[in-house]
């Protein structure tokens, strides 16, 4: 940034120098007019002085622009060659501050060169023509510096209102590239939580019966290992959703009809799952919610696994179009034993996601001892 600034420090005094000269050529070329006219020979000198002030005031415009402008314009009252320079000072203030401090500097300039008409005339030029002039060029210059200023302050603007829309929709793409990050890891969260609760089962059987027979022992050995492949490939698969790379997009989603394979899988592992399906007409169950609706269960069972191994599940599944679904799981009280330890967020992150598909999440304990999971989702007619 600072090397980029150097060069633009050196063009703009370049820049200015060029003008100072050019200005400074203009007042040189006034005087020498003047002087081959006799009757302004006598103020020659009054010329020279007026003309070296007026030039060395010229860089105070670039601080103090109003001021300068002033003093200009009361210099331009003793000689026509404080004339380039006023005007300079005038188009200066007019480009660089209000409407209103622009136009009272172009009176102090339209008064101070009135004034000068009125002790040193032009030969061969009526004063009211030179009025007329005067009052039209300061007109001008004040319309031309503050069209030039509104005309930049509208391109700052249409910048300033560019960079904001382009910051604005680079948060939004990070928002929503967050949020479907954390809908991913979440989805996998719940996949992976299941795997390894299943896991867990089957490697708490292989521990508590060692005398089973070698196929049940070869059986169980073979479904852990290529549950623990499942489980490695769904965490790098979770990994890779946070590192921020697309490998979720494609995977297929579940639906309600894989509910069942969810709880033979859980009666696999060795859970005794009762499962009452009563929906009528699920074809007919949006994606969204038949995708929601078997995350229901999946945690469901997962956390009866784990802080209630061994004891039996209930799950009930009821629903028609226009009354809703509703699904509830059951199990009685652990008998102390826990698989696997939770983090607790399951039932926050499932109860975030059924509030985002307009349904109820309610779960607790249930008098006599036991957990009671119940849901209850949207299903339009």
């Amino acid at each position: 940034m600072e090397e980029l600034c150097v060069p633009r420090e050196r063009s703009g005094r370049l820049v200015g120098l060029v003008a100072l000269a050019l200005v400074a050529a203009m007042v040189a070329a006034t005087i020498v007019g003047r002087w081959s006219d006799p009757e302004h020979q006598k103020f020659l000198a009054l010329d020279i002085v007026v003309g070296i002030l007026s030039v060395a005031v010229i860089p105070t415009l670039i601080r103090w622009p109003v001021h300068g402008a002033i003093a200009l314009a009361v210099l331009a009252i003793f000689s026509p060659a404080g004339t380039p320079p006023s005007t300079v000072g005038t188009l200066t203030v007019a480009l660089r501050r209000p409407f209103r401090t622009a136009l009272l500097v172009a009176i102090a300039g339209t008064v101070a060169h009135l004034i000068q008409g009125l002790w040193q005339p032009i030969h061969g030029l009526p004063y009211l023509w030179f009025a007329v002039l005067d009052v039209v060029v300061h007109a001008a210059l004040l319309g031309w510096g503050q069209g030039a200023q509104a005309r930049r302050q509208l391109l700052e603007s249409l910048r300033e209102r560019a960079r904001r829309a382009e910051a604005e929709q680079g948060r939004r793409v990070a928002e929503a590239r967050t949020l479907e990050r954390t809908k991913m890891a979440r989805e996998m969260h719940d996949v992976l939580a299941h795997r390894l609760s299943l896991l867990a089962t089957y490697a708490g059987a292989l521990e508590y019966r060692p005398d089973s027979s070698p196929e049940r022992l070869a059986k169980a050995a073979g479904v852990i290992r290529t549950g623990v492949h499942q489980a490695l490939d769904e965490l790098r698969e979770v990994i890779n959703v946070l590192r921020d790379e697309d490998v979720y997009e494609g995977r297929p989603q579940p639906t309600f009809d894989d509910v069942r394979a969810l709880v033979d899988e859980s009666r696999e592992a060795g859970t005794t799952v009762a499962y009452e399906d009563h929906v009528a007409d699920p074809t007919s169950l949006p994606p969204a919610t038949g995708r929601t609706a078997y995350r229901i269960v999946q945690e469901g069972l997962t956390n009866a696994r784990k802080h209630a191994a061994g004891r039996p599940v209930t799950v009930t599944v009821d629903g028609r179009p226009g009354d809703g679904l509703r699904i509830e799981l059951t199990n009685p009280a652990s008998n102390g034993t826990t698989v696997t330890p939770g983090s607790g967020t399951g039932l926050v992150g499932l109860t975030e996601r059924v509030q985002l598909a307009g349904g109820t999440l309610d779960h607790g304990q249930v008098p006599g001892g036991g957990f009671r999971l119940e849901a209850s989702l949207p299903w339009p007619a």
